[in-house]
This record gives C-alpha cells, structure tokens and sequence, in this order.
C-alpha cells in the first residue's frame, strides 16, 4: 500500500483530513522507532511536507484534543494515546511476507528432530521472544483424541463408575451419581447408545452429537437413560480446554523500568497469565479470530496493564480446528510490522503440528 493510499484510508476511516493524517503517522512512527516524545520540530524535518514547525503545533494541538496524542510532561513533544495507536495499526500499519529463507529458518528450529512436544513448543517461545523483545506466549490445549469405549458400571448406592477408553488405549475413569430407583439395565442401555455413536469421535464431538439429538428428542431412551447419558458426558464438561502455556521472555518486559507502578502491574500480568482462565480467554481470542490480531492495552480484557500490547494469533490444523495459541506481550511500540509475520507463520507451523 502506498503511503498517500494509506494516508487516504486512514482520513476516511477516522475523520481526519490528509495533513493530520500524516502527523499522526510520522509521530507514530518516530516513536516507535525511539520511544521518545516526538516535537514539531522533528516532525518538520521528518516530513515531505514543507510544513513550518509552528504548523505542525497546531496540528498536533487538535490531534490532542481529540485524544490521540498526550503530553507526557510539561515539553512540547507529545506520545500517541492508545486510541491513536489504534487507529495507526487499524490504518496505517504495513507489514511484508517472510522472505523463504526466514520460513525455512522458523520451520527449520521447530523441527521435532527426536525432541518432545513441549520441548518443540519451547524453543518456539524461545524464537518468538528473541524475534520480537517481548514475551512471548503459547498455548497447547490438552490433547483430545478419538474414543474408542465407553461403559458404565454401577458401583451401589446410587453412584456409577464411568469408564472411558481412548483409541491410543489411555483409560479414564468418573464416578457419577445416578437415579433413585434405577435398574441395572439403564446403565447397559446408556453405554449402547454412546457406543453406537462413537465411529471414531473425540468426546467434543460426541457430546455435540447427543446433545443435538436430545435437544431434537431423538434419542429413543427413557428418562432414566437419559439422565445417566447426560451426567456422563458432563463429567468431561470442563475438560479439554485446558492445557499448556509456555511463556518465555518476561525479562523483556522489566527492562528499563524505573516506575514502582508499572512494575507491579506486569507482575501481576505474570501471575494472571498462569491461571487456567487466562488459558481460557487467550483461546477464545484466538477463536475469534481468523488471522494475527492487535490489543493495545486492556482491549482484550486479559490485563488492565496500560503501555502494553498484545499480539495474538490461533494455530490451526489442517482440517482448520483451533489447537492453540501463539502471541507476544510487549510494550505499545512492538515492531508490529515485524513480528506481524513471524507470528502468522509460526502459528501455521505449530498448528500442523498439534494437528
């Protein structure tokens, strides 16, 4: 995309005319070259404009009274809020393809090569961190492969034992309370009917499968059956979202920061990050999503942390199920453009895998 194409969209999209479109952009990008508060008197040799430095002030004044630039202090140089890093990255960000060298080189340290799964997901974490100078995340949710049986077998006392055997021969027990009165014969019945609808399911799929027939009442059980099948099912309920999470440069994070505030809200960042429902809310973002995705601040809901980003993006297998999540967490002046195609790739890569 061009620059005047870009600066066009961008004018369309937030109301802007071309010449604040255009401060907007260079601030944006100068500070995210340096960090630094950027003033007019740079932007005026930064720009192709001509623009008189004085000019550019008053650009930047309105620029900041509609809450896309803030001063951070009493100088004249002024910082994008997160709302104006919203809309550079909406409408402004430009990002390449990864030359084959760089996707041979990524697919080429992912290799199993003799290594297990986690150690593979690792070294991932690892590349992803050292790419981008930020921490880096990813999730592998619990595997869930076909079943093969399912039984239940009463144990007395209105209780059952649930077991279910894994087509790679792993066994699973539960035990479930079942109906007062109950004949034996319902826990025969309840197996039959789960086993008639295996056919090489996960248990995903399964219970979506009974669940659709009993909400169509197609079953064919008596109410007993149905009970025992559904509280079955239920004990998996809140299984196979879990999994594990690899986070790997958190000390990118701790650099160069002096504020007590900003230090505590980053641990406390980590701490959240090891909780099964920050697993969780990574999957349902990365399930949202059909490609990389952009949080600046506490967009995603995940942390409240403001001056950090994140950069999310799901795995796929081949048959484009989700089995995990990539991302980074860093600072609001990640090298988006870079590490935009790092994570796209690495994600296509560990997705084949976990496939």
């Amino acid at each position: 995309m061009t620059f005047s194409r870009s600066i066009e969209l961008l004018g369309a999209a937030s109301g802007l005319n071309s010449r604040s479109a255009t401060i907007l952009r260079e601030l944006v990008e100068h500070y995210l070259e340096t960090g630094d508060p950027v003033g007019s008197r740079t932007l005026s040799h930064r720009l192709p404009l001509g623009l008189s430095p004085a000019t550019i002030r008053s650009v930047m004044a309105d620029l900041t009274d509609a809450g896309l630039l803030f001063s951070p202090h009493t100088s004249a140089g002024r910082l994008p809020t997160e709302k104006g890093l919203r809309l550079f990255v909406d409408g402004l960000l430009q990002f390449g393809n990864l030359s084959e060298d760089e996707r041979k080189s990524i697919s080429s340290t992912l290799e199993m090569r003799g290594r297990s799964l986690e150690d593979t997901l690792t070294e991932a974490s690892s590349l992803l961190s050292g790419l981008s100078q930020a921490a880096s995340l990813i999730i592998a949710p619990k595997g869930e492969g076909a079943i093969k049986h399912i039984e239940f077998v009463a144990l007395g006392g209105n209780r059952a034992l649930v077991v279910l055997v894994g087509a790679d021969g792993q066994v699973e027990n539960r035990v479930i309370d079942t109906p007062v009165g109950m004949p034996p014969s319902t826990l025969t019945e309840a197996g039959n009917y789960l086993n008639a609808r295996l056919t090489g399911r996960t248990l995903v799929e399964l219970r979506t499968r009974v669940n659709d027939e009993m909400e169509a009442d197609q079953t064919q059980l008596d109410q007993l059956a149905t009970e025992v099948v559904a509280s079955g099912l239920a004990t998996w309920s809140n299984e196979g979202r879990g999994g594990t999470l690899i986070i790997r440069g958190q000390g990118n994070l701790l650099t160069d920061i002096t504020e007590i505030e900003r230090l505590s809200s980053i641990q406390r960042l980590f701490e959240r990050l090891e909780k099964q429902d920050a697993m969780l809310r990574l999957l349902e973002l990365a399930e949202n999503s059909e490609g990389v995705r952009i949080f600046i601040g506490a967009e995603s809901g995940l942390f409240g942390a403001s001056g950090m980003s994140m950069v999310v993006a799901p795995a796929r297998n081949e048959a484009r199920r989700i089995v995990g999540a990539i991302g980074v967490i860093g600072p609001t002046r990640i090298n988006y453009g870079r590490i935009i195609p790092v994570i796209d790739y690495t994600a296509s890569v560990i997705g084949q895998m976990l496939g």
